[in-house]
């Protein structure tokens, strides 16, 4: 797959994925400050497991949600690192002509 191929369906896929991703982080993290520094109990911070899981949904759409989000960050990691690779291998950062030039002595 070219690149701007890649970058285009990164970018695409990005907006839409959004709003699951912050939910589910801002969840996760608010589940696990309240349990550790605020002292709520399992039943007081049920809510944010309920929303974090997508329990929400219902018993048919929860695994459909969990299977998407995880895919797409998957999807979402991949591209970026490897258009992230491409890109710094365009400019000769790892390269071996770029190591040459700064182990080369003076002239």
């Amino acid at each position: 797959m070219n690149k701007p191929t890649l970058r285009k369906l990164h970018s695409t896929l990005a907006p839409i994925i959004l709003l699951p991703f912050m939910i589910t982080a801002i969840t996760g993290i608010a589940y696990r400050l309240a349990r550790s520094w605020f002292g709520l109990s399992k039943d007081q911070a049920h809510i944010l497991m309920v929303i974090h899981e997508g329990r929400f949904l219902g018993d048919q759409l929860k695994p459909i949600y969990v299977l998407l989000n995880g895919l797409a960050l998957i999807f979402m990691l991949v591209t970026g690192i490897v258009m992230y690779w491409k890109s710094i291998s365009k400019k000769g950062i790892f390269s071996s002509k770029a190591t040459d030039k700064k182990t080369a002595p003076d002239s």
